[in-house]
């Protein structure tokens, strides 16, 4: 599938992602070799090291497809693969990490309590699906809810299932922005860089009030 490449498009794609430089000159190097493969690569890459964002490979795969590089149908079909790989490698980590050294692990951290893993083991009992499906769509943690799912053991077929799924809404809307956009591609890195920062910010107010939280109650408990 889309193997082999013109070297018109080639060029294109490339003369295109050096003023980026760095990652957008790493991934349009993958494609142009590769085609659809080294796009699913580099997203399987991204699942595995979050640092490396899908808001600039995926428009830039878009873009590729726009200049003739690889058909859409391949940059969806191979991002989604690589999406799948390498959020089963995270879930894998969480199987062979497990629920007993998790409990292990949280006892020796401060300001927690094992009642807290519990409620959060129950929640996610109770909405695992969701968070797995909804999460493959929100930057960050579309890579990290896959650990906890390995710890918890969700059964393998629907974790694959919703992760595909949850994937290919994500692929499809950046591949498809950066087709529309063409060579304005890294527009999209903008505005969803922006959402990224947002959901870090609210993830680390958060964790800043449950430790307030948790140093106010050890506060009452010790008179």
């Amino acid at each position: 599938m889309d193997l082999t490449l013109s070297s018109a498009a080639a060029r294109r794609l490339l003369a295109a992602s050096e003023p980026q430089g760095g990652i957008a000159g790493w991934a349009a190097g993958l494609v142009e070799t590769f085609g659809g493969p080294g796009a699913g690569a580099a997203i399987a890459l991204e699942n595995l090291f979050p640092p490396l964002p899908s808001e600039v490979i995926l428009p830039l795969t878009g873009f590729a497809a726009s200049q003739g590089v690889l058909s859409i149908a391949s940059a969806l079909f191979w991002t989604t693969l690589g999406s799948v790989v390498g959020a089963v490698v995270l879930y894998g980590v969480g199987a062979v990490f497990g629920r007993e050294r998790m409990h292990a692990w949280w006892a020796k951290l401060p300001l927690v309590k094992a009642s807290d893993l519990v409620r959060t083991e129950e929640w996610f009992a109770r909405h695992g699906t969701k968070a797995v499906l909804l999460g493959r769509m929100v930057p960050v943690f579309r890579s990290l809810i896959s650990v906890p799912a390995g710890v918890e053991r969700m059964p393998l077929p629907v974790f694959v299932a919703l992760t595909a799924t949850g994937s290919l809404v994500w692929n499809t809307v950046l591949v498809m922005t950066g087709y529309w956009l063409g060579d304005q591609w890294d527009v999209v890195g903008t505005y969803v860089g922006v959402v990224s920062k947002v959901v870090l910010a609210l993830a680390a107010v958060a964790l800043i009030g449950y430790i307030v939280l948790r140093v106010r109650g050890r506060g009452r408990e010790k008179p």
